[in-house]
Order: C-alpha cells, then structure tokens, then sequence
C-alpha cells in the first residue's frame, strides 16, 4: 500500500526531496496561497508548529496558484512574504498545481485517499462552495482540492487519517494533530 513516503516534491529551489525524509513525523501537509481570505491560517499554523514540531511534529507547505491567482509571486517572494508577515519557519516547497493534468502526484493520492465531502454548513460555506466550482469546473474529474488552505493530517507510518477544507476551525485541526502525536 502506497504511502505518502513513495513520493518526492521540489523544495522552493528546486531540489528534489524525498518525503521519506519524513519518516516517523506527524505531518499536516497544506496548499496555500498568499492573497486568499484564509492566508491568516499562516498565524494559527505557525503557533501550532512552534507548540509540537519537538514532539514529532511538521507541516509541509506548498503554495498554488489554481484558486483564482491568489499565489502569483515566485516561490522566493512567496517565502519572504509568509517568513516576514507571519514569521514561519516550517518547510515550504515549490508552488505547484493540486488540480488538472499537471497536478502533483502527491495532491493526486492525498485527494484519492480522502476525497473532498464539501466545505461545511453556513452562509460563508456555500459563498465558498459556488465560488470553488465556478473556478475548479475546467479541472473536471482531475478536481483534488477544493481551495486554499486544503489540510491532510499523515500518521507516523505515513497513511492519510484526515482531510480538513479551509472552513474547519484551526482548533480542531490542531486537537486532531495533538490526538496523533499522543
């Protein structure tokens, strides 16, 4: 069984990594976006990183620029933006794309593993949801993410044990983090 260890990305300079390099970690693996409305997902991420990343603990961030534009800089602009506005300093790989023909392997098995079930209940839920399918519609059946901020929690082993859509409190995600951590 296929684990997210088979795959390899690019770091923001191009160098290949292995996510093997990974092996043993709990990860919260996220495609972000430096001009979308849950860009300040980056404070409770980054707070949530500096909390458990002794304990096991890394979050893998890849930016994309499928949701309407909203990561247009180059992967050095990008970075310099989320380290001097949010002060991060959990791992950031190139930008990618998630969805269509060209997305990512990795983004591919995540979404196979758990597949997107809606962003909630509420008015901003379905603001989101129409706004999301009138910009995903050209990627058809090769839709992964829904939209930014899209979070897939990875065991110790390597194994998909949660998806979390960007509508999901930040509390909740960092509850199922520190469940897996023990």
């Amino acid at each position: 069984m296929a684990t997210i260890y088979d795959f390899t990305v690019k770091d923001r300079k191009g160098n290949d990594v292995s996510l093997s390099e990974y092996k043993g970690k709990v990860l919260l693996i996220v495609n972000t976006a430096t001009g979308c409305g849950f860009t300040p997902h980056y404070d409770p991420l980054e707070a949530m990183y500096k909390d458990l990343r002794d304990k096991g603990f890394e979050i893998l961030d890849f930016p994309s620029n499928q949701f309407a534009g909203q990561a247009p800089g180059s992967d050095d602009e990008i970075h310099e933006f989320c380290t001097l506005k949010f002060g991060t300093e959990f791992p950031q790989f190139a930008k990618i794309d998630v969805n269509g023909d060209n997305a990512d392997p990795l983004f591919a098995f995540l979404a196979a593993e758990k597949p997107f079930k809606g962003f909630g209940k509420g008015i901003k839920n379905a603001a989101l949801n129409k706004f999301a399918n009138m910009n995903n519609k050209k990627f058809g059946d090769k839709t992964y993410i829904g939209w930014n901020f899209t979070k897939f929690l990875i065991d110790r082993e390597g194994k998909v044990v949660a998806r979390f859509e960007p509508t999901v409190d930040m509390k909740e995600v960092k509850k199922a983090v520190e469940e897996l951590i023990g």
